[in-house]
């Protein structure tokens, strides 16, 4: 019986867990999936996706710095994709068609309240960086109905931006946008969306932001503290996490949009700690 294929397409990508992520997962499921990593020419993303289907591919995962392409390349979106303006899951329907999700914010959501048991509810948020993976999980990080969730960005402008797209969905959430050193009193939940810690910098935040009770969550993740969260825990935040999870996470969800089965994200994410 030959293997369904899958793949994900980045530049580059040979760092890219997602082929032993998912491979684990068909291991797991007992699906006949086989799944690769495409790096596609900067130039030539367009081309890259439609060659892939057209050999017969079933579906493709979408990394940097491809997803607003993957979004504008689509005939149809799901409603997270088009709020999302990016797409990382890609995949045709039963007429052809190119259909693009982003599962990125459920994966941020499902880590946070399932694996690191944080509830967002009612509290205050407090999310760093106004680019594209932060306008990917805004929408589902609004459908928990924190108390309060404040952009905080180098440019106020760009934050101001997104704050305006998804004022809709802020149903019983008080949501503002601010510069990075106006954030001030302590939050609940501290996520840093910056692609700062990949540099080895820091978004200029003060001390203050974090308490003892402060959990904080690098959207990025590293083999120990990223530097984000090596700050972070000098000031005393009372729980770290990476995007470890979030990885894992948003790849189940892109396994259950392709093939209707929800894989246990645990045991995956156990072996990538620890391997």
């Amino acid at each position: 019986m030959n293997n369904d294929l899958y793949a994900v397409v980045g530049n580059p990508i040979s760092h890219s867990k997602s082929p032993r992520i998912h491979s684990l997962f068909a291991a797991q499921t007992g699906e006949a999936v086989e799944y690769t990593a495409i790096q596609a020419p900067l130039e030539e993303f367009a081309e890259t996706v439609r060659e892939f289907f057209a050999k017969g591919g079933k579906g493709l995962n979408v990394t940097v710095p491809f997803k607003e392409q993957a979004w504008s390349l689509a005939d149809r979106r799901s409603e997270r994709a088009e709020k999302a303006g990016a797409a990382n899951t890609l995949y045709q329907d039963e007429q052809g068609r190119l259909v693009a999700d982003n599962t990125d914010g459920v994966g941020l959501v499902t880590d946070l309240k399932v694996n690191a048991g944080v509830s967002l509810s009612g509290g205050r948020v407090l999310v760093l960086g106004a680019g594209g993976a932060v306008r990917g999980v805004l929408g589902p990080l609004l459908a928990e109905n924190p108390g309060e969730l404040v952009v905080a960005n180098r440019t106020v402008i760009k934050a101001d931006g997104l704050v305006s797209l998804f004022r809709p969905q802020a149903v019983a959430t008080e949501l503002s946008a601010c510069g990075f050193e106006a954030a001030t009193d302590p939050f609940d939940v501290i996520i840093n969306g910056t692609s700062a810690s990949l540099q080895g910098d820091l978004p200029p935040v003060p001390a203050g932001v974090i308490s003892p009770e402060t959990v904080v969550y690098d959207m990025m993740y590293a083999a120990g503290d990223t530097p984000f969260n090596a700050w972070a825990r000098g000031q005393g935040a009372g729980k770290v996490l990476d995007g470890l999870g979030m990885l894992v996470e948003q790849a189940a969800e892109s396994f259950r949009v392709w093939r209707g089965v929800k894989p246990e994200t645990a045991p995956v994410i156990e072996e990538l700690r620890n391997h």
